[in-house]
């Protein structure tokens, strides 16, 4: 490769790591390269010389420096030099990056800000003209040198040497007031920046009290920032601060960045503190807060799409506007409100409702969400904090089980009975409000017609319109139709004692029945077929049950439909092929039609119906209709049959729901007496303001009046039944303003739903003055009574309820105590002597003590027992977390590592020789050495980590005993936990997944698109916080299983679901999230892993015992240094350290870390396996001690058991070290008092510095699991090559192999993983995933090894077979050829040799494309194509 070619190779992977998109690259910089770069380590800065041929636009270079700043901050700030190496004249390039000039010159020198910009410029030659607008201008550019910054600025960033004159230009007056303008605000700054210099000069002066006022104070009124749509030189604005972001420059100014939003629009503000004061005060700034702003508002270039930003000259903090309060002197409770937990359809935690109604002083809230619990949780912690009741509800989808197919049933012969199939037409659908237009009917019987009935009635009132376009029957065909009496009268004759069918015969004999008891007359008393309910019992399959969907299945004409003649005579031959049906599935009498009734709700239709639990019963027979909605009742939404509803009703209220309540739509449409039977299973009637339901009236089901009405009759009928009326909001959200997320919300919603087509009501918290309003309808008593008296006085009917118990329900085994004590005493007999070692006894009563205590022996013995079941069935099991910190998981089997610390042990003879001083990181670092009492070799052990990392300084947190099974295996673990507790007793913690960030985001920018919408990035990133947390599914955690003893119910701590609704699963879930119940139940942590499963085929392929591997190795350790030991060079693998396919250590970062530090110890592999888990730990940490030599990787902060161990060694107090190493790890720092102790007892500086930047540290016990693991990988990888790489690409890989590329060789690997490195970020996925197995394939073959093809009589289904020093792949490799596919080609070739290409695809079940790609490969040489033979 020649020297531009390298330099232009380096360039490339720069980009990549930069993240810089491939098209800017081949556009912009398609022949560029990096000449050199300035590394300047002291001060962690790069300094990049870029040579390009032509020009890059100012602003796709300025976009191109951002990205790789960006990306490689953590690194190093980079400055970048641009120089051409192609003919650019010097006018262009200073007048393209002449405003790029004007940023650098106002970061460097603030108070030129604004008049430099009106300077106009002219480029001859090396001759730059500088005209300012006047003399003063002039003579202020001179007195600052702005030429020899110009000079230095072009010769600094881009190698070009000016000249540089400057004078008095030509300008308008309008712009020299500007100017003026800009002068009278830069003396202010300057003033501004002297008193600061000042202040800062007398730090020892008394200091008042910080106030939020950056630059002067603000007295303009603020501008709504709804009005701000263009540049602005100077405006006040006021909102509240969002996304507050902090970085520091390279000028050592610190520039604040954020959102503001008033809510009727948002703006990101730009603010820079160039001094200390400025820092401390803008530091007052935090999310939430509200401010005024003064500045000027410009585009903002640096962006993709320039947008309108403010730079902030002045900030004010400010009280917050007043928010609604609800005033009234009695307040209202709500009974009908969702949360975020109701899916897709609001927006508003229910912590935020709470402390709203708390702060408005309502007495108590209630939670109604849809179908589900899940924010009960939440509800409970907020009630705690905020004092108030809630009271907990949900709205329910109730089927109705009762629903018979004959009503008012007799034993009539079913194919002997005479039947009227009849149909009327109406002027809508209210039994109440409106009239019979239309009475017909077909006397059947044998399954033909023997008479027919039809007459149009005269409604007296215009048919409406919608009506005569559905029916055809316009008002001139009714006006001379006889009144409803004479048609009625003559309708019930025709009758006789038929059956009467109809469709839906529910509405149309309730309207006959409601209109003949008005006329006085006898209702019918004939059993009525309801055709409707029957072809849901006899069709469940069918997509729907309408009165078409029937006609077309038997082939019924059906021309005229909605005109009751025609309805009556198509329905009348469906309902004869129907009855055929029934009779041959054994049903003769026409009351055996019921039978059935209630035992399939599979084509039932939910309605809503609230719930509340009164007191604890309540509580948990609200939680048993839930488990019960979801699994046994779940249909598309979770369900609950009215009967189980009344099984469960103990402790519960029930109330009628919404507009989708089978009580409000019995109001609406059908009669008093209907309507008031419906009313009597409700403990408590229900109506909501009018505006809720206005949707209605858009599908003109309802008219406005008509929904007013329906109020006044609910209200009635609650006085006259002695129910209570409530008037709720059915809220959705907090304030008005939060509408627009809902909405944006449900357009996120994908595919159908019914919330997308309507006009979406206003549907807020609101005050009582609010509501009060809302129902004047009803009169100033009615309205104050359901608004605020009854809500009120139901309110007080509920306890106050405890959501969860106050103590954990563990399961029990008999004996457990004494079964821990001595299995942990048996077993440290055996491997240290008797009698023990009195530090290996100090150490097991240190533990056994607080766990029997705490009762935990139990939660030990199960571990142990599901790791014993593992071992036997052949697969080891990895621990996770910090259980390896306890003797007794070591000494139960739990986990493998030895927590004590280093020592030597001899095996045969038992001695040890401890090291108790610290002087030793790991004792697997002692060399082996011989015995002094027996001769025998001693190895070391002990990884010296404390137990309180565990379980606490007083041992008394519950155990979080998280363990590694083979991937392969994990599911027969989790099936041993129902043989342990029995599977009523186990459930996978539940997941609830909810709408995050970026999707919300992209619900916005969709929302916008679809409705013509532009929002500015500020306004769409307010909204899309809006809908973040939104629940969308549930789910299940990986490896929780959550124990439920067999002494209580699982309802007693929550309800149970499937997971996503998936009603197919084998298993259950909780419905709560498995966080919200954490102390009181046992979850069990049964992860899968691919390390076991690597162990054990590693184990088949080799006859080694992973377990009797040595961990001090001297070559397998130097593969984390080098690669010398597999034989090849780090030009050859492209990396220094050989650790590709090693777990936890072969990626990039760690490969990074491992070149750097370059480890040789087992303990010092334990720091980098802290370092690269933990956050703040190793950048800008870590590694600058490292780099700057005051540290090595042995005496860094790696785990956070170090700080404890390194504190005690240091002589301070242990329970003070563990509360320091506490609030480390959680990155909470340090205190001034324990900052004075550590330095009392020497720690060093730069120690506690170290302290102070770590965020997140991982625990020793679980880098020692990871590291002892892969020390084994590394050992397998060394001395049996082949066998690892065969295992690697089984185990981790298959889905990511290229066959045709691996057969290829290394030239064919290396091709590949450049092609994809340079492809950068714009790389697939799926190209991505490849890069580790390509390495891994760079590696084997470099190692002299090799990938044969396909075979069809050697490959595997899945596994990679070892021939020689070669792999041959399995069928799952190739690209088009699945698990299952690949299962039958390997089951059919054990039937025999294929006889042809048509015989393989019979045998195997191959598709025509399996076929093509085996051909492709070559599989299927010589085999002719199909069975037959040629004769001649």
């Amino acid at each position: 490769m020649s020297s531009l070619a390298d330099k232009r190779e380096r360039f490339l992977l720069f980009a990549r790591q930069a993240r810089v998109p491939e098209e800017w690259v081949q556009t912009y910089f398609s022949e560029g390269y990096i000449d050199k770069v300035e590394v300047h380590r002291g001060r962690r800065e790069w300094t990049v010389h870029l040579v390009n041929p032509t020009l890059v636009p100012c602003d796709m270079y300025v976009s191109f420096c951002r990205h790789a700043r960006e990306q490689f901050a953590h690194i190093a700030a980079i400055r970048f030099v641009l120089s051409f190496s192609g003919q650019v004249d010097d006018r262009t390039l200073v007048e393209e990056y002449w405003p790029l000039f004007l940023e650098w010159i106002q970061r460097e020198m603030p108070s030129v800000n604004g008049w430099l910009t009106k300077a106009g410029i002219e480029v001859k030659g090396k001759m730059i003209q500088l005209r300012l607008l006047d003399a003063t201008g002039l003579e202020l550019a001179r007195k600052k040198g702005v030429d020899a910054l110009i000079v230095r600025f072009f010769e600094r960033y881009f190698c070009r040497t000016y000249q540089v004159r400057m004078e008095v230009g030509d300008h308008a007056g309008e712009v020299y007031e500007d100017f003026i303008r800009q002068i009278e605000e830069e003396e202010r700054s300057l003033t501004e920046a002297a008193l600061r210099e000042e202040a800062e000069a007398e730090e020892d002066r008394p200091r008042p009290e910080l106030r939020l006022v950056f630059g002067y104070e603000i007295k303009d009124d603020p501008v709504p920032l709804s009005q701000i749509q263009d540049e602005e030189k100077k405006i006040a604005v006021q909102g509240t601060v969002m996304q507050l972001d902090e970085r520091e420059l390279r000028n050592g100014s610190t520039l604040y960045q954020f959102i503001i939003t008033d809510f009727t629009d948002s703006l990101t503000i730009k603010a820079f503190a160039k001094s200390k004061e400025d820092r401390e005060i803008l530091g007052l700034l935090s999310n939430g807060k509200w401010v005024r702003v003064r500045g000027r508002v410009e585009f903002d270039r640096f962006m993709q799409t320039p947008e309108l930003v403010m730079v902030a000259s002045d900030i004010n903090e400010v009280a917050a506007p007043p928010d609604r309060t609800d005033d009234a002197e009695v307040k209202r409770v709500e009974f009908h409100l969702h949360t975020t937990m109701s899916a897709m359809d609001a927006v508003t935690p229910v912590s935020e409702y709470i402390k709203t109604a708390a702060k408005w002083g309502h007495k108590a809230i209630a939670i109604t969400d849809h179908g589900n619990v899940q924010s009960f949780p939440e509800a409970y912690k907020a009630q705690q904090k905020y004092g108030i009741k809630v009271i907990y509800g949900m709205e329910a989808n109730v089927v109705n089980d009762a629903v018979p197919i004959v009503m008012q049933p007799v034993p009539a012969d079913l194919a002997e009975a005479e039947y009227v199939v009849f149909d009327i037409e109406t002027t809508g659908l209210s039994v109440v409000n409106h009239k019979i237009i239309e009475i017909a009917g077909a006397k059947m019987k044998d399954g033909k017609e023997i008479a027919r009935f039809q007459s149009f009635v005269n409604p007296h009132e215009p048919i409406p319109y919608k009506i005569s376009q559905l029916t055809n029957i316009t008002d001139d065909m009714v006006r001379d139709a006889p009144d409803l009496e004479p048609v009625l009268r003559d309708f019930v004759a025709f009758v006789g004692d038929a059956v009467l069918v109809a469709h839906n015969a529910r509405f149309d004999t309730g309207v006959i029945q409601d209109n003949l008891r008005r006329l006085g007359l006898p209702e019918l008393t004939n059993p009525v077929l309801d055709t409707l309910e029957l072809a849901r019992y006899l069709y469940p399959d069918l997509k729907n049950h309408r009165l078409n969907t029937l006609a077309e299945k038997f082939k019924v004409s059906l021309e005229n439909h909605h005109r009751a003649i025609d309805d009556s005579l198509a329905l009348g031959h469906i309902l004869f092929h129907m009855l055929k049906d029934a009779l041959a599935r054994g049903f003769r009498k026409l009351d055996e039609l019921n039978r059935d009734v209630g035992k399939d709700l599979s084509n039932a239709r939910p309605f809503h119906v609230c719930l509340y639990a009164k007191n604890q019963t309540g509580k948990k027979n609200l939680f048993k209709l839930v488990s019960l909605s979801h699994t046994e009742y779940f249909n598309k939404v979770p369900c609950i049959p009215k009967s189980r509803l009344a099984e469960f009703r103990d402790g519960l209220l029930i109330a009628s729901g919404c507009e989708k309540g089978e009580f409000f739509e019995t109001v609406l449409n059908k009669s008093q007496d209907e309507a008031e039977s419906v009313a009597e299973f409700y403990d408590v009637l229900e109506i909501q303001p009018v505006e809720v339901n206005l949707h209605l009236v858009d599908k003109g089901l309802v008219t406005r009046e008509e929904l007013i009405e329906a109020n006044r009759r609910i209200v009635a009928i609650g006085r006259k039944l002695n129910k209570p009326v409530i008037a709720t909001g059915n809220v959705h959200y907090l304030h008005p303003r939060d509408k627009i997320c809902r909405d944006i919300t449900i357009h996120g919603i994908t595919g159908y739903s019914p919330l997308k087509e309507i006009r979406k009501p206003d549907v807020h918290f609101r005050t009582t003055e609010e509501m009060l309003k809302l129902f004047e309808h009803l009169g100033e008593e009615d309205a104050y009574d359901v608004v605020v008296t009854a809500p009120n006085a139901l309110a007080d009917e509920f306890d106050v309820i405890e959501m969860f118990p106050k103590q954990p329900f563990f399961p029990v085994i008999e004996g457990a105590d004494e079964e821990m004590r001595n299995t942990c005493y048996e077993t440290a007999k055996r491997l240290y002597g008797d009698p023990l070692p009195q530090i290996v006894v100090d150490r097991l009563e240190k533990e056994l003590v607080p766990i029997t205590k705490a009762g935990y022996a139990t939660l030990y013995l199960i571990a142990a027992r599901l790791v014993k079941k593992s071992n036997e069935d052949g697969y080891l099991v990895g621990s996770r977390g910090s259980v390896g910190s306890s003797i007794v998981a070591m000494m139960l089997g739990i986990s493998e590592v030895n927590p004590l610390q280093p020592h030597y042990l001899c095996k045969q003879c038992k001695h040890s020789e401890w090291f108790t001083d610290g002087s030793v990181g790991s004792g697997f670092d002692l060399p082996d050495k011989e015995c002094p009492k027996c001769g025998s070799m001693m190895r070391g052990d002990g990884q010296d980590i404390p137990f309180e990392t565990f379980l606490g300084f007083k041992g008394d947190k519950v155990p979080d005993i998280d363990l590694n099974f083979s991937g392969e295996y994990q599911p027969h673990a989790h099936n041993y936990t129902k043989v342990l507790f029995g599977e009523k007793n186990v459930f996978r913690a539940g997941t609830i997944g909810t709408v995050a960030e970026k999707t919300a985001y992209g619900f916005v920018k969709k929302y916008e698109e679809d409705h013509g919408m532009r929002w500015r990035s500020a306004e769409a990133a307010r909204l899309a916080a809006g809908c973040t947390g939104v629940k969308r599914s549930t789910g299940q955690h990986p490896g929780g299983i959550v124990v439920v003893p067999d002494y209580i119910e699982v309802e007693d701590i929550t309800p149970v679901q499937y997971p996503a609704d998936d009603t197919s699963s084998e298993w259950k879930t909780t419905h709560f999230d498995y966080h919200a119940f954490d102390a009181n139940l046992l979850k069990l942590d049964i992860l899968g892993h691919d390390d076991p499963t690597m162990m054990r085929m590693l184990q088949d392929l080799t006859g080694v015992d992973p377990t009797s591997i040595p961990m001090n190795d001297p070559k397998v350790m130097s593969l984390f240094s080098s690669t010398e030991a597999l034989g090849v060079t780090p030009e050859q693998i492209r990396t220094p350290v050989a650790t590709y396919g090693i777990p936890e250590m072969g990626t990039r970062f760690v490969r990074q870390m491992l070149e750097e530090t370059r480890p040789k110890t087992f303990a010092d592999l334990l720091q980098i396996s802290g370092l690269s888990h933990g956050t703040g730990v190793w950048l800008g940490n870590a590694q600058e001690l490292i780099r700057q030599g005051i540290c090595t990787i042995s005496t860094v902060i790696g785990c956070r058991d170090n700080i404890m161990l390194y504190l005690i060694y240091r002589g301070m107090d242990a329970a003070l070290a563990f509360k320091i190493t506490e609030s480390v790890r959680k990155g909470k720092g340090l205190t001034e008092e324990w900052i004075a102790e550590m330095k009392k007892h020497d720690v060093p500086d730069w120690y506690i510095d170290s302290c102070q930047k770590i965020e997140y540290m991982f625990p020793r016990a679980h880098a020692a699991a990871y590291v002892t693991s892969a020390v084994r990988a590394a050992f397998f990888k060394l001395y049996y090559p082949i066998e690892f790489y065969a295992t690697y690409f089984t185990v981790r890989c298959a889905e990511d192999f290229d066959v045709e590329v691996f057969r290829g060789g290394y030239d064919a690997i290396l091709e590949k993983l450049v092609e994809i490195e340079n492809k950068g970020p714009g790389a697939p996925a799926k190209e991505k995933n490849m890069i580790p197995v390509l390495e891994m394939g760079l590696e084997m073959t470099a190692r002299g090894f090799s990938f044969q093809s396909v075979d069809l009589y050697r490959s595997h289904a899945n596994r990679f077979v070892i021939d020689g020093k070669s792999l041959i792949p399995p069928f799952s490799a190739i690209q088009g050829i699945g698990e299952n596919a690949a299962k039958q080609i390997a089951a059919a070739r054990e039937e025999g040799d294929f006889l042809s290409v048509e015989d393989f695809q019979i045998r195997a079940r191959a598709s025509k494309t399996v076929v093509e790609v085996l051909s492709g490969f070559g599989c299927f040489r010589g085999l002719p194509e199909s069975n037959q033979l040629s004769l001649f």
